[in-house]
């Protein structure tokens, strides 16, 4: 969408209520996230679970994509295909999703590992979290996209890692992409003024290797250039005075991921 859409505190409070079905959601997925299962047994879960709790997939046929989740392998970065691929020890899977409740859209993107992970991509899924929850620091009114890029930015910087620059966070809420753009890359002061009102997905997508991207022929998976693996992490922020006002908690997640 082209258009900056500034949210009342009733429609904030609609569109947390569509972000608690999404945490909700993602803690499914975390309990179901292991070696042997296919990537489209989680899509199927998540079609059954919103439409369980009065919602329906945000994702779902937005501009032609087929499914309820994208599901992101290994190299992949974003908008994967579900299918029959089997979760194998050692994989990566982002699960980037949304969710319309009555209208109200949210979006949130977790990246799991599999069974044991290595400790290189163990490190990549720590550091592209923390560069997420460095952006959300600076979600406030008064701030500008640039000191969100920026936190993101310099947070990765020291690992050398490539920051994608082709996909950005964006606006959300009365639709699934609203402007402005937070790229996770920029100028600290720089780029569009956050008011009061505001909501915007903060989702830092952070290759092991180059920056460079793969677009495939299906038209929605994107890859890294070189193999390498990436990850995707991504939180839902209303912009209001002194403090960031985060929607959606990643703490059913971590309950389940704390207890495997």
């Amino acid at each position: 969408m082209s258009k900056v859409y500034y949210k009342t505190e009733e429609q904030i409070e609609q569109i947390r209520e569509s972000a608690k079905v999404l945490s909700l959601l993602l803690g499914e997925i975390a309990k179901e996230v292991k070696p042997g299962i296919t990537t489209l047994s989680l899509d199927k879960l998540a079609y059954d679970f919103i439409h369980d709790n009065g919602g329906t997939p945000a994702f779902l046929n937005y501009q032609g994509f087929p499914f309820s989740l994208c599901i992101s392998v290994n190299d992949q970065i974003v908008h994967g295909f579900p299918s029959d691929y089997v979760l194998k020890e050692g994989d990566i899977v982002s699960v980037d999703g949304g969710v319309n409740l009555k209208g109200f859209i949210s979006d949130s993107a977790y990246t799991f590992g599999v069974g044991d992970i290595s400790a290189e991509a163990q490190q990549l899924l720590e550091v592209t979290k923390a560069a997420l929850y460095k952006g959300i620091e600076q979600a406030v009114a008064g701030k500008r996209v640039g000191d969100i890029s920026a936190a993101v930015q310099e947070h990765v910087a020291p690992y050398h890692y490539g920051i994608v620059r082709e996909l950005v966070g964006h606006g959300v809420g009365l639709h699934l992409h609203e402007k402005p753009e937070v790229p996770n890359y920029g100028k600290r002061g720089s780029g569009p003024k956050l008011d009061a009102g505001l909501v915007i997905c903060i989702e830092p997508m952070i290759n092991a290797g180059k920056a460079g991207v793969k677009f495939w022929d299906d038209g929605w998976t994107v890859s890294t250039v070189d193999g390498k693996l990436s990850a995707h992490f991504e939180q839902m922020v209303a912009i209001r005075k002194g403090t960031p006002d985060v929607l959606l908690t990643f703490e059913h997640v971590e309950e389940v991921l704390g207890k495997k």
